[in-house]
């Protein structure tokens, strides 16, 4: 068991001649199997529901949060576990669209099994051109439906540079992810995390031009934020 402390990040956002909020699901997926993304837990802070992930992304609008851990579905099972959202730290610097990250603690502990449990964060800075995955309950298309299972998809990575050069965002605490048409995170992937080599590497932060469009996507990188993290859990656990 762990007396949890939850880091997470804000609200997905969908760009036009800016980056906007991501409120929906992975572009292009499919459904993911039972167990295999056993960090990520969904949170429901009334009236609005907010996706988010073990250690790592959700940003509250001080309503009351409840977060539910439970297997790749949406709907609740006997295996769900019910958890309350005791306290929220924002991230001291957030604003829509950068250091979109937050702390969240619940108030009981979490109890790991084969469905639940934790994912390491990001050791070191991630490789261009690698690939990443993806997983939400995002919407599948811009405006389109939500799925009832948990969708995944894979990325690539892409540089800063590129990035600039695609979407004229180049930001060190930017994680940017290319991906064909008809691909990507949407609305109510807000939060959703990206992987690389069983690491977290990227929180999903925002998209542009619409879900599934040719421009890369962009994530909350999470190795840029690791200090911050171990340096909130601690303060926040003395």
């Amino acid at each position: 068991m762990l007396r949890t402390l939850i880091f997470v990040c804000a609200a997905v956002t969908v760009i036009s001649a800016a980056p906007e909020l991501l409120e929906g699901r992975v572009v292009g997926g499919v459904d993911a199997t039972s167990g295999q993304f056993p960090h990520q837990i969904h949170c429901h802070c009334h009236p609005y529901l907010w996706w988010l992930y073990y250690l790592t992304r959700l940003y509250s609008n001080g309503g009351p949060c409840v977060c539910v851990v439970s297997r790749n579905s949406r709907k609740m099972v006997r295996s769900s576990m019910l958890i309350n959202v005791a306290t929220v730290y924002v991230h001291e610097k957030y604003t829509s669209f950068w250091n979109d990250v937050a702390l969240l603690k619940l108030e009981k502990p979490l109890v790991f099994s084969n469905q639940i449990g934790t994912i390491p964060l990001a050791s070191v800075e991630t490789p261009v051109g690698c690939q990443v995955i993806i997983s939400g309950w995002g919407r599948l298309k811009t405006e389109g439906d939500v799925p009832r299972e948990m969708q995944w998809n894979t990325l690539k990575s892409i540089s800063k540079l590129s990035c600039g050069t695609s979407i004229f965002v180049n930001r060190d605490n930017m994680l940017c992810l290319a991906h064909e048409m008809g691909n990507g995170a949407c609305y109510g992937d807000s939060g959703g995390p990206a992987i690389f080599n069983n690491e977290l590497v990227g929180v999903a932060g925002f998209v542009v031009d619409g879900c599934g469009s040719s421009n890369p996507d962009g994530y909350a990188k999470v190795f840029y934020h690791r200090d911050y993290q171990a340096c909130q859990f601690v303060n926040k656990n003395k």
